[in-house]
C-alpha cells in the first residue's frame, strides 16, 4: 500500500510537471529530425522531403492525414506508411506547434535536377502553375503547397504515387483527388524537366 501511495505521487508529480514545462515545438521536432534533417532540410536518401518554409496550413493538413489514415495507408507506399506510423500519436496541439515552427524555418535549397527548361515549361506552365505558383512557389489560397524546394526524386515519387493511386485515393483527401487528375500523363522525363525549370525560377 504505501509503495502504490509512493508511485502514485510521483506519477501526479511527473504529470504536474509536464503541465507546467509543455514541450516546445522544438522539442516536439526531435523525433523528426533523424528523417527530414535537424532544420526540416529534408534527407534525400531517406525519401524524406523538405518541411522548412512549407506553407504551414498545408502541413497541418498532411500530418492530420497521415494521423487519420488518409494519406499512407495504402500498401506499396512505403514511406507514406511509415509517416502514419509516426503521426499517430500526435494530438492536434502537436500538428499546429509542428506546423507553424516548420513553416518559419527558412527554406534550404533543391538538390540540382537537370532537365529541359523549355520543355519543363511547357508542362509546368500548362498542367501546374495556375495552382502552385509561376515558380512553384505555392499558392496557399489555393490550399497548394510549395514544390520549388522539393527534390526532384521525392515529386517524381509522389506524382508516382498520384498516378497508381497510392496518394489520393481517399474520399477525405479532396486535394488529392485533384492531383490524381493532374498526374495523368506526366512522365519521369517531365518531372524532371519540371523541376529544373521551377529551380531556375527560384531567384526571380
Amino acid at each position: 500500500m504505501i509503495y502504490r501511495s509512493i508511485v502514485a505521487r510521483a506519477g501526479f508529480a511527473l504529470l504536474l510537471a509536464v503541465l507546467m514545462h509543455p514541450l516546445s515545438a522544438e522539442e516536439r521536432y526531435q523525433p523528426c529530425i533523424a528523417c527530414h534533417g535537424d532544420a526540416g532540410q529534408g534527407v534525400v536518401t531517406l525519401g524524406a522531403p523538405a518541411l522548412a518554409g512549407q506553407d504551414e496550413a498545408y502541413l497541418a493538413r498532411q500530418l492530420k492525414n497521415f494521423r487519420d489514415g488518409v494519406r499512407g495507408a495504402v500498401a506499396g507506399d512505403a514511406q507514406g506508411m511509415q509517416m502514419s506510423a509516426m503521426a499517430e500519436s500526435l494530438s492536434d496541439g502537436d500538428i499546429s506547434a509542428l506546423s507553424a515552427y516548420l513553416s518559419a524555418l527558412s527554406r534550404a535549397p533543391a538538390t540540382v535536377v537537370e532537365g529541359d527548361l523549355k520543355n519543363g515549361m511547357t508542362i509546368y506552365q500548362g498542367n501546374c502553375g495556375a495552382c502552385h505558383g509561376s515558380a512553384g512557389e505555392g499558392n496557399p489560397s489555393l490550399n497548394a503547397p510549395a514544390l520549388a524546394w522539393l527534390d526532384g526524386e521525392y515529386i517524381q515519387r509522389q506524382i508516382n504515387n498520384f498516378q497508381r493511386g497510392l496518394r489520393g485515393n481517399h474520399r477525405e483527401d479532396r486535394y488529392g483527388r485533384q492531383m490524381n487528375l493532374m498526374a495523368k500523363g506526366i512522365n519521369s522525363q517531365d518531372v524532371d524537366d519540371i523541376t529544373a525549370y521551377m529551380q531556375s525560377r527560384t531567384g526571380d
